[in-house]
């Protein structure tokens, strides 16, 4: 397995390695051992799974604290454009985001730490995602910016309207946001 390491402290891309043959193919997508020694020193205790439409655009949410959440997020199907924004206060990267196409295909993994605002845009049809997360859900604590925010500047590389929640379409703007991180 592979760690790549991203011009955002802390957030990682997870290159598994994938063994295959003329039966299908093999990789381990965790492993506590593995990921503690790359230092992700992280206990998950809740697996979530969506499946979307081509052109749907989840995001850009967070937990805040006591229930933040690191996510640990793949592709089952199809591929997402993923991305992460920084929202720790004190971090140099603060307001920054990184991007990373995740798909069935190459198998990446992307480590999102706690103090980040997550959102994918699916790029197929019927696009399954999963991910891992070191905190539960909680209601009260869920959190959201707008996925278009002017200030951010977000590529989503998008030709078209995606489809949102409504609750996605009146996301607060990143400069009306005080971040709890």
């Amino acid at each position: 397995m592979e760690i790549i390491t991203t011009k955002i402290n802390d957030l990682l891309i997870i290159k598994p390695n994938v063994y295959s043959d003329p039966r299908g193919y093999f990789f381990e997508s965790y492993n506590k051992e593995l990921f503690l020694s790359k230092g992700i020193d992280q206990n998950f205790v809740q697996d979530n799974e969506s499946k979307s439409m081509k052109g749907v655009l989840r995001g850009l949410h967070f937990q805040k604290p006591p229930f933040a959440q690191g996510k640990l997020v793949r592709v089952l199907k199809g591929a997402v454009l993923d991305v992460a924004v920084d929202l720790r206060k004190t971090s140099s990267t603060y307001g920054h985001w990184e991007s990373i196409e995740l798909t069935e295909d190459n198998k990446f993994m992307y480590w999102i730490p706690p103090g980040f605002a997550h959102g994918f845009l699916t790029l197929e049809d019927n696009t399954v995602f999963f991910y891992k997360c070191t905190n539960v859900y909680n209601k009260s604590s869920e959190g959201s910016i707008l996925w278009n925010d002017l200030d951010l500047k977000i590529d989503w590389g998008l030709g078209f309207e995606p489809i949102l929640s409504d609750k996605d379409k009146i996301a607060p703007n990143f400069k009306d946001f005080c971040s709890p991180f």
